[in-house]
């Protein structure tokens, strides 16, 4: 069976945040590469303000997951875009909700823009779950 290890050696500083400093993943099994999300809502429209970007790129990460038949335990790494340093704060806060005790490794970039000026979050993230627990999925 595959398993996600994270990896924080007591010879390296703690996390500074709600992440490892490495997963390793061992076994077969299936990868998920989530492509990047920001804080589009199930209707087509933008969430506003940060906050509210951000429960929307979560809940779209969630709903990718679930679809590929993995949950949030399944994160082994995640890589954050914001545009504004203060909003990093509010940012690690919801993260830490969605994430519960699970810690991916992570990167989070403060960037001078993302591809729209309204875009003031972007997650990407890469899942993995042994081939022994993923349920296939219908190919359409």
């Amino acid at each position: 069976m595959a398993s996600n290890i994270a990896i924080n050696p007591k010879s390296m500083a703690s996390p500074l945040g709600h992440y490892s400093q490495a997963v390793r993943t061992e076994g077969h099994g299936c990868w998920l590469h989530i492509s990047g999300q920001v804080g589009i809502q199930p209707d087509g429209a933008l969430a506003q303000g940060v906050a509210g970007q951000t429960e929307a790129v979560w809940k779209n990460i969630t709903t990718l997951l679930h679809e590929a038949g993995m949950g949030i335990a399944d994160l082994c790494k995640v890589v954050t875009y914001v545009t504004d340093p203060a909003a990093l704060k509010p940012v690690s806060e919801i993260r830490a909700v969605y994430l519960e005790n699970h810690r991916p490794a992570s990167t989070v970039l403060v960037v001078q823009a993302l591809a729209r000026p309204d875009w003031l979050i972007e997650v990407e993230a890469i899942a993995f779950r042994g081939d022994a627990t993923v349920p296939a999925l219908s190919r359409s």
